[in-house]
């Protein structure tokens, strides 16, 4: 995942340190990112061999990736609000710290139920480390290094996909899944230490009031974006979910092959994610119509032509690199919408990115427990196809992305920088 932040301009000057430990600080909060995001998503490489352990179905042990994203949905608001005078640095580490508490509890469980209440803390932990780290770069270093230093905390979101999931995978293969999330757990305590040492004091600055989220939705472009969210993060959790069944029960391959796979889905994901972050600024509904476009097209054709190592493959890395621009095509939506309040807007973002992992994952094990992984597939290729109308409808309306929330909506002068395919001035997500 990606989170729109805040220009850095808004932020005071960082407290006078060496270079070095700045840097070394922006390193600890994209590691703090790395564990967060490999611990939300290593079930998925992991599903049949849990589900195997505790004899229940692949769509029961889905649920793994379903309390997550609703705790980080509730919490994500929550925290932003309740929390907006505590010191930042304390927050986080308290945050991290309870994330190695739930990849040992996950690794130390005697039955699902425990595994699941592992599950709930890592969802608080999603929503609470997202709301408070999105905007911390312009605290940790100087403004001229605010870019670079963004750039290298949101690195984690795809190394969590390229190298997190698959050594995950990779270390539940050969010495089974609870020593992947013991693994986790060793190295979420170690960024606690590292976030201890190194990130400074970073006093709470004006907090952001439940009015300001609640009055963002009365943008139409907000709400766009929520429903361009929600089906685009449907189709793909609702299949992704469960490309591991797939992959052994339709392309029959072994679970050392699934491990390579998933690394190839993975770097699809970065040049995605990259190619989709060069685009989107100038061309935000044409790149997000194009990777839904590409996730319908390779999850309709897996059941197809995924029976085949060939074809399940190329199939994979499509998916990727499509799935791999949906992030920062929706936090562009989200921060254009309302451009004056980025901290509601990340609020915003994440709750609903996360509240949807977790109906996508419910969705399909709902699915596949009743039919199998190939209509997963297709139902989730409709979901996707049905996000490409939606954009289409919201460049149909004429609908531009303002300087402000604070007003009307609907095309008007100062907005024409705003709209796709026009000048090259843009807003900053």
């Amino acid at each position: 995942m990606s989170i729109a932040i805040a220009d850095s301009t808004d932020s005071p000057a960082p407290p006078a340190r060496s270079p070095l430990v700045s840097w070394l600080a922006v390193i600890s909060v994209m590691l703090g990112i790395f564990s967060i995001v490999t611990t939300e998503i290593l079930p998925i490489g992991l599903l049949t061999s849990i589900g195997s352990s505790f004899t229940i179905s692949d769509g029961m042990a889905g649920l793994m990736m379903t309390m997550p994203g609703f705790l980080a949905a509730l919490s994500a608001p929550v925290v932003t609000v309740a929390t907006g005078r505590i010191d930042r640095r304390l927050m986080l580490g308290v945050f991290i710290l309870l994330l190695a508490v739930a990849n040992f509890l996950a690794a130390a469980a005697s039955s699902y139920w425990l595994v699941l209440l592992s599950r709930v803390l890592v969802g608080v932990t999603i929503g609470g480390f997202w709301s408070i780290g999105a905007g911390l770069a312009g605290r940790l270093v100087p403004a001229e290094s605010v870019g670079r230093a963004t750039a290298v905390i949101f690195s984690a979101v795809p190394l969590g996909s390229v190298l997190g999931v698959p050594l995950g995978t990779f270390i539940g293969d050969i010495a089974g899944w609870r020593i992947a999330f013991l693994a986790m757990g060793f190295l979420t305590l170690a960024v606690f230490v590292m976030l201890l040492l190194v990130v400074p004091p970073l006093p709470a600055e004006e907090p952001t009031r439940l009015s300001v989220l609640t009055g963002t939705l009365r943008s139409v472009n907000t709400r766009f974006a929520l429903a361009a969210t929600f089906l685009v993060v449907l189709a793909h959790f609702g299949a992704y979910t469960y490309v591991t069944p797939f992959l052994e029960q339709v392309t029959h391959i072994s679970s050392g092959l699934i491990t390579l796979y998933l690394l190839a889905y993975g770097a699809a994901g970065i040049a995605g994610n990259f190619l989709g972050g060069s685009v989107v600024g100038r061309y935000p509904r044409a790149t997000l119509s194009a990777a839904a476009l590409m996730i319908a097209g390779a999850t309709f054709m897996l059941p197809v032509f995924g029976k085949g190592d060939f074809g399940a493959l190329a199939l994979l890395m499509l998916w990727g690199v499509a799935y791999g621009a949906v992030p920062v095509c929706s936090q562009t939506w989200f921060a254009r919408a309302c451009p004056d309040t980025p901290e509601a807007s990340s609020v915003l973002f994440t709750a609903s990115f996360q509240a949807t992992i977790s109906l996508g994952a419910l969705a399909g094990g709902i699915v596949v427990d009743r039919s199998s992984p190939s209509m997963v597939m297709a139902l989730s290729g409709t979901s996707a196809a049905v996000m490409v109308l939606l954009v289409w409808s919201h460049h149909a309306r004429k609908i531009t992305w303002p300087r402000t929330c604070r007003g009307s909506e609907g095309r008007r002068p100062s907005d024409e920088h705003l709209v796709e395919g026009g000048p090259s001035r843009s807003t900053r997500p």
